[in-house]
């Protein structure tokens, strides 16, 4: 099992950047995909982006978020971080840090599912004001 707490959350201008980490427990986090996922205020959770486990040579990005976020991991600290760049008031919303491992490989469309996760962080809220 892993246990995942995300932190870096707050209050930014529109414009302005944030970086999000997710810290996960457990030794074998490498074998873990981990993906980022938001919910705002009376809206259905969104994924936002995803990395590939062992090395994170894949990412995924949402459309919406694409060429502004980037997401990275570094395993050697058990943590997976959301570089936000270019803060929009539509970014606002609670965002999760999610984990899942399996035996078999994942096809390009599985990162995008929230189905793939089976651990979810607590959250934590990003507000963009304009």
């Amino acid at each position: 099992q892993v246990q995942l707490v995300e932190s870096g959350g707050g209050l930014e201008q529109a414009g302005g950047s944030l970086r999000l980490s997710c810290a996960a427990s457990g030794r074998t986090f490498s074998m873990y995909a981990v993906g980022w996922f938001r919910q705002a205020p009376g809206k259905e959770r969104e994924f936002v982006a995803a990395i590939s486990r062992w090395s994170g040579g894949l990412t995924y990005y949402a459309d919406s978020v694409k060429g502004r976020f980037t997401i990275s991991r570094d395993n050697a600290k058990n943590t997976v971080y959301l570089q936000m760049n270019s803060l929009k008031p539509e970014d606002t919303a609670v965002y999760y840090c999610a984990a899942g491992s399996r035996i078999s490989a994942y096809s390009d469309s599985d990162y995008y599912q929230m189905r793939t996760y089976g651990y979810w962080g607590q959250g934590t809220q990003v507000t963009v004001s304009s």
